[in-house]
């Protein structure tokens, strides 16, 4: 029978162990040297014989002493954990060869030492597997995976994990499971699958908790933080890294602080902040550096080159640390980090004008390891060099492919939020594709490049996600709370219990979202110059705007014409924007002093006058009498256009891009059928808006009172041929998915639009500032409205300012009278809206 010496020692051995694997290397650290003292360590281990089922003294020193030197390691005690590894050969037995192999794998994998670590990993393996010791070898195939992780080798990585998930499985041990699902979610966003790097790392996540595994959280919230960075969702990156960082200094977990250090530095590029980058990666190369990992303090200092580069400073410098930076990757091991090297020193040299430098360092192809940002930053050098050589083939070649690239890579998001932020990884390709063409003045040119960069996401087949029941009851709670909190803000206070609580449950249900896989079969091409001109005809005229810098142009194409004609200034434009939604949201249903009402009127008719000036002044003999179609850049998203002078009284339609357009011309229009009408609550005029509407459409369905609740508001809303809803609406800008409409049990969210199997097809939302939107790079929008759209319903009538409900109930009146005999809905609304001056509603979609 064992002593209760070696009780102890063999409970102190498994609780170091289980802190270190748990985040906790101090803790394990403080165990393991207890077990350590127990066996009278430095002293020679005695030379027990073994019970059965339990480790001889020296068996049991050697594995003490290699996870004393992981959790020294893991702690930056580089030096202090090598020499407990030397230490341990003096009590070596044959049977810990495998073990002691094991540990010098495990600590070259933690200083970044790939080829050595692989090396005694392999021999681990062998030896561990031919000594059946399991429990060993499942963490030996766990940590050799991680090698081949970090090496881009994942067809390597993957059936290593899941030999260790199986063993770990079998053995009992549910946290090395969980690590080796979370290394599975590595391997998967490596190779662009982000949903499905989500949802392991979902389910990791669910299993750390359970194993009471906190410091692994917070590494899971690193590599999480990687995806979002991935899909271009840098602020939710940095909030990610940001509640993990301020963790990272309790768990005592050196080198995992660092990695975290170095992905801010990475999601500070991505949001156009070099500065930020640099700091954040010269602080990561410095702790790099005092743990004695120069593979990662490498990758680091590429980082900040990168940055260098971003901020334009140094750039033959940049081209030669770089170079060097390269050989320096490669010959660690790291070959996708020595690629980006490669690219960083061509982009350098295009810059100072060494062509030939950089036709060499773009010699090279994209390999089987190459991830995505490593492809499309090499068809950027080489668009960027074929500009440089006025080779404009090879610029318009390469910035097309890497946007073909970036599209197949969307196929796999099921999210509109994923698929819109994706555009960012495409700005600069876009970019300079388009800058070529408007450098040429070709309209046909531009018109291409504009299709190809703009609203992609709109050119994927919207996804259902399937809601499984803990986002369901997510969802509920959401909306249970948020009528709460509208209660309490009637009632002129604020609940922020219940506010906080909600925005909890949004970013859990926003985050269940990106998990969603995309749909099966291709992408719709964008349409064709000529397809546009012929749909055009003689009757309207399509402006497409574009942004270059601080200066605006229109993209000017009838049937029979088109050119590129310069506008005014951007900066006076979204100011000036801004002051008119301003001054409209104070007018709206409130009585001003009849002086106030006038100073704010006289600046509404001086903000419209900036507009006319700077968008349309230029344009007013094209527009002639015809039918106008805009496609809108950045700000000009939410103009309340109609009010404009050349516009008002005209048939208006504002789209996210010529292509989306064409899609809903094709579909010909209807008249409604059996409307869905729609009274919200806490609207004294609501009720007689949909009263009035109700009177044209005697086979409507209406739902007002108690009766406007969600759930038969969505059960009648889903394929139906038209929608009015008179209700509150509330524009949220800062997680524009729950955008809502206020019904009588709670908000209808731009959430619940995504659910929908068939999307209505024509929706009027008489409601306060629906209409607006979130514009992410490439001219994605979000919002309320855009939910329609992006779930295909063909027009959208809202406002993008508060709109006075008195006012609303003539202009609603007016409107359906017109559509219900088949005038089409630009047509109808501009009609209608001439009864009241400044109504703020916008036809979206196709008009």
């Amino acid at each position: 029978m064992p002593d209760r010496r070696q009780e102890r020692v063999r409970e102190l051995h498994r609780r170091g162990a289980e802190e270190i694997n748990r985040g906790r290397p101090s803790l394990g650290a403080r165990t393991l040297r207890a077990a350590l003292r127990l066996l009278d360590w430095p002293s020679p281990p005695a030379e027990t014989t073994s019970t059965p089922g339990w480790l001889t003294e020296p068996e049991m020193t050697v594995r003490l002493l290699g996870l004393l030197a992981a959790a020294e390691v893991a702690q930056g005690h580089t030096d202090r954990g090598f020499n407990l590894l030397d230490s341990a050969d003096s009590v070596l037995l044959d049977g810990n060869r495998g073990i002691l192999a094991h540990h010098r794998g495990l600590l070259s994998l933690m200083v970044g030492r790939m080829s050595e670590a692989v090396g005694h990993l392999d021999r681990a393996v062998a030896l561990l597997r031919a000594g059946g010791d399991h429990r060993t070898l499942a963490t030996s195939l766990l940590n050799r995976a991680f090698v081949h992780q970090m090496s881009g080798r994942v067809s390597l990585a993957v059936p290593d994990l899941a030999d260790c998930e199986q063993l770990s499985i079998e053995l009992g041990n549910t946290l090395q499971a969980a690590k080796a699902i979370h290394g599975r979610g590595a391997c998967e966003l490596l190779t662009g699958d982000i949903p499905a790097a989500l949802r392991s790392f979902d389910n990791a996540s669910h299993a750390y908790t359970d194993a009471n595994a906190d410091g692994m959280l917070v590494v899971l919230a690193v590599d999480k933080a990687r995806a979002l960075l991935a899909a271009g969702l840098h602020s939710d990156a940095a909030r990610e890294l940001g509640g993990a960082l301020d963790r990272f200094p309790g768990v005592h977990m050196d080198q995992e602080h660092a990695e975290a250090e170095l992905t801010m530095a990475h999601v500070a590029l991505a949001a156009g902040d070099p500065d930020q980058a640099s700091d954040w990666a010269r602080r990561a190369e410095r702790r790099f550096l005092r743990r004695g990992n120069l593979t990662w303090a490498a990758v680091a200092t590429l980082t900040n080159r990168r940055a260098e580069f971003a901020r334009g400073r140094r750039p033959a410098t940049v081209a030669a640390q770089a170079s060097e930076l390269a050989g320096r990757l490669r010959a660690l091991g790291l070959g996708n980090d020595a690629e980006r090297a490669d690219l960083l020193a061509a982009r350098a040299q295009v810059v100072i004008g060494d062509l030939d430098s950089a036709r060499r360092c773009l010699r090279g192809r994209d390999s089987a390891r190459s991830t995505l940002a490593t492809r499309l930053e090499r068809r950027l050098a080489r668009a960027e060099l074929g500009a440089a050589s006025g080779d404009v083939r090879t610029t318009f070649a390469n910035a097309r492919a890497g946007l073909e690239i970036l599209q197949q890579h969307r196929r796999n998001f099921g999210s509109v939020d994923l698929q819109t932020s994706t555009t960012s990884l495409g700005a600069d390709l876009a970019r300079i594709g388009l800058a070529e063409a408007i450098e040429r003045r070709s309209p046909q040119e531009i018109f291409r490049w504009l299709e190809l960069s703009r609203a992609q996401a709109f050119r994927y087949p919207p996804v259902r996600p399937v809601a499984d029941s803990a986002t369901s009851a997510a969802v509920a709670e959401l909306r249970q709370l948020a009528h709460h909190a509208r209660m309490a803000e009637l009632d002129g206070r604020r609940d922020v219990a219940a506010v906080r609580r909600c925005a909890e449950l949004e970013r859990v249900i926003r985050a269940k979202g990106w998990q969603t896989d995309g749909a099966a079969g291709g992408h719709r091409a964008p349409v064709e110059f000529d397809e546009v001109r012929a749909c055009l005809a003689d009757e309207c005229i399509l402006l497409s705007f574009v942004r270059e810098g601080d200066q605006l142009r229109a993209l000017v194409v009838s049937g029979s014409s088109a050119q590129l004609c310069d506008l005014g200034d951007l900066t006076c434009v979204s100011e000036a924007a801004a002051r008119l939604r301003s001054d409209l949201d104070v007018l709206c249903g409130r009585r001003l002093p009849a002086a106030l009402r006038a100073v704010v009127q006289a600046s509404v008719v001086r903000q419209l006058a900036v507009l006319s000036s700077h968008l349309l002044a230029p344009l007013r003999t094209m527009l002639a009498d015809l039918d106008v179609v805009l496609v809108p850049t950045g700000p000009l998203s939410a103009l309340p256009w109609g009010l404009l002078p050349e516009l008002r009284g005209r048939p208006v339609t504002v789209t996210p891009s010529a292509s989306v357009w064409q899609s809903a011309k094709r579909a010909r229009w209807r008249a409604p059928r059996s409307p869905l009408l729609v009274a919200g609550p806490h609207l004294d005029h609501a009720p007689d808006e949909i009263g009035r509407i109700a009177r044209i459409y005697p086979d409507a369905t209406v739902l007002r009172g108690p009766q406007a609740t969600v759930s038969a508001t969505l059960g009648a809303l889903d394929g139906r041929s038209a929608v009015h809803f008179a209700t509150h609406g509330h524009h949220e800008p800062d997680n524009v998915l729950f955008s809502r409409l206020d019904l009588s049990d709670g908000p209808l969210m731009a959430y619940d639009i995504h659910q929908l199997s068939v999307a209505p097809e024509h929706v009027i939302l008489s409601s306060c500032d629906v209409g607006k939107t979130v514009v992410r790079t490439g001219d994605e929008t979000l919002g309320f409205t855009a939910a329609l759209l992006y779930s295909s319903t063909r027009t959208v009538v809202s406002s993008v300012a508060r709109v006075d409900d008195r006012d609303a109930v003539g202009v609603m009146a007016a409107y359906h009278n017109a559509v219900r005999v088949g005038v089409p809905p630009a047509r109808a609304l501009a009609d209608a809206a001439l009864t009241a001056p400044l109504m703020p509603f916008v036809c979206f979609g196709c008009g």
